[in-house]
């Protein structure tokens, strides 16, 4: 039987956009989207749980993402409209719960910048000493989301050859680092003799899973994706295994040039171990790819995570105060300005780990969303135009992920859930109260 069509409306409109996203452009963005300034300093934190085993919880993730990701693919290839994860869940389960999965998104967003400019901060801090103390600190924090909102409200243009420079700028040091370095790894301290508790495992993992999230941010403009049933998929699998090779190497490195000493240094591990082999400059070149790589998360977030906010507002979520638009410049200044506010105020209120965890539970929450949907568009059999991607035993994977995630965020805190919670029956009421709103304007 052939597949059920995806809602005609959308489908018109995305029917305007040109498809021309093949498997080595898409690939390219999701590993762009994935490595960021996290794996820069996450090495430490696994290593400080797990010791020589912290590789195991690369594995792991992995393996959840192999998951995670066939889910996103038999979804993407069933459902073709711009918006990726979200177009999945709407598509499955109707506007309200797609509208919860967009405030996940918007609460993975806020912890992620939150988290990586204080990454930025420390990275700062670490390469100009008197730009460490706490006041200092803040100041640091003020001028980058002060400078990038003064940027993006005059109106600034994201240009491909910006994305560009960015991407080699923060991916050139990590290959230099890796190629170096598995010269100058000691095998004693890559051993391990005893298997990990399920407990410091997971609490690894979930802190881990920052380093792997960002495929949802570039699967966004499925509706310009040429042939989605075999783009999707490909470039998931070859972005999954490279990330992976990527990250693995990094810790493997890390590991192998510090041993033990890996977890004294949560600020700039990577930064530490490259000046066991490369010296001073090593040291260098790695803190300012972190420095870059953390810049560019934050100038790409500020550009287009408040977009939601000015769609909340718009749409009558949140009060048309928000989706106000700057006179001169045309932009959405008040979104801006808020979601920096909210930004700032997480990164002075929380580590890096924190942050990271919080922004974690938010992201597998949207992720349970999503596998759900997945077994519900493969139960109603919708297409969205081209052969669906289909494989044997595929009704049993989004099961798999499903409780994958759970077992994942069985090991966050009550603080993270009651966080997440709270934003979520927040987001609910502003909805139906404008759900009724609309309902009594009606004749």
């Amino acid at each position: 039987m052939p597949p059920v069509k995806t809602e005609a409306a959308p489908q018109r409109l995305d029917e305007q956009l040109v498809r021309a996203i093949g498997v080595p452009a898409l690939t390219a963005n999701i590993v762009s989207s994935t490595i960021g300034a996290g794996i820069f300093v996450i090495p430490a934190a696994v290593a400080k749980g797990l010791g020589a085993a912290a590789p195991l919880a690369f594995v792991c993730c992995a393996i959840a993402m192999v998951l995670f990701v066939t889910c996103f693919a038999i979804a993407g290839s069933r459902v073709s409209l711009t918006g990726g994860l979200y177009a999945y869940v709407e598509v499955a389960f109707g506007r309200y719960v797609g509208f919860l999965a967009g405030v996940l998104y918007f609460l993975t967003a806020l912890g992620a910048v939150a988290g990586v400019v204080n990454v930025l901060a420390n990275s700062v801090a670490l390469a100009l000493p008197f730009l460490g103390g706490p006041v200092m600190r803040v100041i640091v924090m003020f001028v980058v989301y002060g400078g990038l909102v003064w940027i993006n409200i005059r109106g600034v243009r994201e240009g491909a050859g910006a994305v560009t420079v960015i991407t080699v700028a923060k991916l050139l040091p990590l290959l230099v680092f890796i190629c170096a370095g598995f010269f100058f790894i000691h095998p004693a301290s890559l051993a391990w003799s005893n298997w990990p508790g399920s407990k410091s495992l997971g609490d690894a993992v979930i802190l881990l899973i920052f380093a792997f999230v960002g495929i949802e941010v570039a699967l966004i403009p499925s509706g310009e994706v040429k042939n989605p049933a075999r783009t999707v998929p490909r470039s998931a699998y070859l972005a999954l295994i490279i990330t992976t090779a990527i990250y693995i190497c990094i810790q493997l490195v890390a590991q192998g040039t510090l041993g033990a000493e890996l977890a004294k240094y949560p600020d700039a591990p990577l930064a530490e171990s490259a000046a066991k082999f490369l010296g001073n400059l090593g040291r260098i070149l790695l803190l300012v790819g972190a420095t870059i790589s953390a810049f560019g998360f934050v100038t790409s977030d500020i550009l287009s995570s408040p977009r939601m906010i000015f769609a909340f507002g718009r749409d009558g979520a949140l009060p048309r105060f928000f989706a106000h638009v700057h006179p001169r410049y045309r932009s959405p200044d008040v979104a801006i300005i808020t979601y920096a506010a909210l930004a700032f105020i997480l990164s002075l209120t929380g580590t890096f780990e924190e942050l990271a965890v919080l922004s974690n539970v938010a992201v597998l929450l949207m992720y349970l969303l999503c596998c759900a949907a997945c077994w519900l568009l493969v139960q109603r059999n919708i297409g969205g135009g081209g052969e669906p991607f289909t494989f044997p035993g595929m009704k049993v994977i989004p099961a798999l992920a499903i409780v994958a995630i759970i077992w994942i965020l069985a090991h966050a805190t009550a603080k993270e859930f009651t966080i997440t919670g709270a934003v979520l029956l927040i987001a609910s009421l502003l909805y139906f109260l404008r759900t009724l709103q609309l309902k009594s304007r009606d004749p």
